[in-house]
């Protein structure tokens, strides 16, 4: 179901959903895992600072995904945390249910 926030501009709802991934791109690779998801999107928590803009590989073996991904924010959590916005370049459907 696509659903349009007032508030944030999303089209589709986030899932709470802990999935190991790894991000591959600007040079380096960092294994963490995401907050959330959507079947177009993902929030990751990362010990690194990514730059917005970046495109990066989303890697997530456990729901054989493996795709490019444009960096759309990032938010300081704690010191050498941070959350990273991720905008997928295609839909991942099992993303779209609650489990």
């Amino acid at each position: 179901m696509s659903l349009v926030s007032n508030t944030t501009g999303r089209l589709e709802r986030r899932t709470a959903r802990t999935l190991a991934v790894e991000l591959c791109g600007e040079g380096r690779n960092e294994k963490t895992f995401t907050e959330n998801v959507s079947p177009r999107g993902a929030r990751v928590v990362t010990e690194r600072e990514w730059q917005p803009s970046a495109r990066v590989l989303l890697i997530c073996p456990e729901d054989n995904v493996w795709l490019e991904a444009e960096i759309v924010y990032y938010q300081r959590l704690a010191k050498n945390r941070f959350a990273v916005g991720l905008e997928l370049s295609a839909r991942v459907e099992r993303w779209a249910k609650p489990r």
